[in-house]
């Protein structure tokens, strides 16, 4: 009796993949070393902007920003924010098309904080870093224009998607744009490639990432669950989902 070969053996390997395999992240670590976390925050900001996801979270603003008036300011919360490279792209994207935005970023591990908040000074007050936990945001109702994530929801179990995802929407006055990675076998094999050469926190992190991320049907339902429902569900390249809309204004 021979086993499986060829596309069925190809298949088995990643029969894993068929549902979330939660682990736990190196960079998550209070005691990682500092120049691994370093590094690897540099290498993440340069997948967002070489694979265009920085691209893709300023292509949702862009359509929301036709109803917003030259000059008006736009206060934008970002969730997990890592190293804050999305929200200074917002923040000088805004700039160049006459936008006043502002932005606080918020993530809970102090290595990170720290990384942040050495390029707030450079945007003359228009970032803030602020350290807090995402499942417990001190945050009024309806204090930002905009809630946004990026690549941070991977890291929550279920539960803990669906509350962080229902905050941004209790904080957020007009919309939201919640942004990470698809669970696949090519998404699988593709961060393997990608982070080959990186240090070791990456090489661990970056697939342990698509291993605990999504389907396109987990995130609706945890989306419907946090009562967005006026978030669209949208596939980017890269192996990307976003869901990104605005409330209805009244």
């Amino acid at each position: 009796m021979y086993g499986p070969t060829g596309a069925g053996a190809l298949a088995g390997m990643f029969e894993f993949l068929e549902s979330r395999q939660r682990t736990a992240e190196r960079m998550d670590a209070e005691d990682v070393d500092r120049r691994d976390l370093a590094r690897s925050l540099r290498f993440l900001r340069r997948i967002n902007r070489l694979l265009g996801y920085t691209r893709t979270t300023l292509k949702h603003l862009a359509r929301f920003s036709r109803s917003w008036k030259p000059g008006e300011r736009i206060d934008v919360l970002d969730v997990g924010t890592g190293s804050a490279d999305i929200p200074r792209a917002i923040i000088r994207w805004g700039l160049r098309r006459g936008f006043d935005i502002h932005a606080v970023g918020v993530d809970r591990h102090p290595g990170v904080v720290a990384e942040a908040t050495a390029g707030e000074a450079e945007l003359n007050g228009r970032l803030r870093i602020v350290r807090a936990d995402a499942l417990a945001l001190p945050l009024a109702d309806g204090s930002f224009d905009y809630a946004i994530t990026q690549t941070f929801l991977h890291h929550l179990d279920d539960e803990a998607v669906v509350a962080v995802l229902a905050s941004m929407g209790r904080v957020a006055r007009r919309g939201v744009v919640a942004a990470d990675l698809l669970r696949c076998r090519r998404a699988y094999l593709g961060v393997k490639l990608l982070s080959a050469l990186a240090n070791p926190v990456v090489r661990h992190d970056g697939p342990a990432s698509v291993a605990q991320a999504f389907t396109p049907a987990e995130v609706a339902a945890m989306r419907d669950r946090a009562g967005l429902s006026f978030a669209k569900f949208y596939r980017h390249m890269g192996y990307r989902f976003v869901l990104a809309g605005e409330k209805i204004r009244r």
